[in-house]
């Protein structure tokens, strides 16, 4: 389930996200702050590159015929209290937090996402393209789902 919200023309964004997963909290943090393995999951997630300890730059590419390149940095990562926070900057700027639930059947990921669009191609189409946009958004969010899904489900080894 996504929903978003922001003024047209801003280039800014806020993104709200419901992923709903089949594995307990300590699994779906483990998969959650292990950047370098989402390629493995998230075909939209083309390359991760480790910067530092608490950095990482990812490429991003959804159906639409760019590529994003975020550099991904802790804020916060708190497995006690199934919390966490990354600063994002590049393409995007603004924060993407995360918040694991558990729930009977598994964990309910709540994703939040505060952006703002620094590329330019995305600043000078947000007036006329924020529709579709938003909808390269849900569908990408769909396809993380379903990928981190079946990663969890995936047997071991």
């Amino acid at each position: 389930m996504t929903d978003s919200h922001a003024r047209h023309g801003s280039g800014r964004y806020r993104f709200r996200d419901t992923w709903v997963l089949p594995a307990s909290p300590k699994a779906v943090f483990d998969a959650v702050v292990d950047l370098a393995a989402y390629p493995l999951w998230w075909r939209d997630v083309r390359s991760v590159s480790q910067v530092d300890d608490d950095t990482a730059e990812l490429v991003c590419r959804s159906r639409l015929p760019y590529a994003l390149t975020v550099r991904m940095h802790r804020d916060r990562q708190d497995e006690r209290e199934g919390r966490v926070r990354v600063l994002l900057s590049g393409d995007l700027e603004g924060t993407l937090a995360g918040a694991l639930i558990p729930e009977r059947s598994g964990t309910r990921l709540e994703i939040t996402q505060e952006v703002e669009a620094r590329k330019p191609l995305l600043r000078k189409l947000d007036r006329v393209a924020r529709p579709v946009f938003r909808i390269n958004h849900a569908l990408m969010m769909r396809r993380g789902q379903h990928g981190l899904r079946g990663y969890l489900l995936a047997p071991a080894g």
